[in-house]
């Protein structure tokens, strides 16, 4: 991964979504701007995307409304330019949007930490928050932890439930389902 430092004022802010806006990333690799830095990955490894195939079986079978799940949806917060590892959001919500959209009505983002954990873990959080993203999902490998954050007020989310691997966690409407965390291990 690699990060770009921040740049200050208004201009500076200008100058910098620009320049993220410009950025030809290698093949596989995305960029996002969070918090000022733009941040590059690489393509995600295999246990990263079983853990993304995982959530992605259990969402679609075991909810109840219908609901459409993207791996590689640019989002626009009031903290940066993030790509989720998941989103999910209402039938065709996304249908007309550009590669970056807004996050309103996005119903759930989740991230599986890879290469920088305290991204997920800090400013994305914050981000997600702060675009009132109703439910944020941590599947933080590193430290075998699922952490489900809820009710987002200003920048960060009031509401925080944290199992270890193996344990299941009760995630709300409109999802109301268990989700089963053992096969993330």
């Amino acid at each position: 991964m690699v990060a770009m430092p921040a740049v200050e004022g208004p201009r500076g802010r200008d100058d910098l979504i620009q320049a993220f806006l410009e950025l030809d990333t290698p093949p596989g690799y995305k960029a996002e701007l969070i918090e000022g830095e733009i941040v590059v990955a690489p393509p995600p490894d295999g246990a990263h995307e079983t853990a993304f195939s995982l959530l992605n079986r259990q969402f679609m079978r075991k909810v109840e409304i219908e609901l459409d799940i993207s791996g590689n949806k640019g989002l626009i917060t009031p903290k940066g330019r993030f790509i989720p590892d998941g989103t999910l959001s209402p039938v065709g919500h996304f249908e007309h949007a550009d590669s970056w959209a807004s996050a309103t009505g996005v119903l759930l983002v989740f991230e599986i930490t890879s290469t920088n954990p305290y991204k997920d873990r800090e400013p994305k959080r914050r981000g997600y928050a702060a675009a009132g993203i109703p439910c944020y999902l941590l599947i933080d490998r590193s430290e075998g932890m699922v952490t489900l954050f809820t009710k987002p007020e200003s920048e960060d989310y009031i509401t925080r439930t944290q199992v270890e691997f193996g344990k299941p966690i009760d995630l709300p409407a409109p999802f109301s389902f268990t989700l089963d965390t053992a096969p993330l291990r």
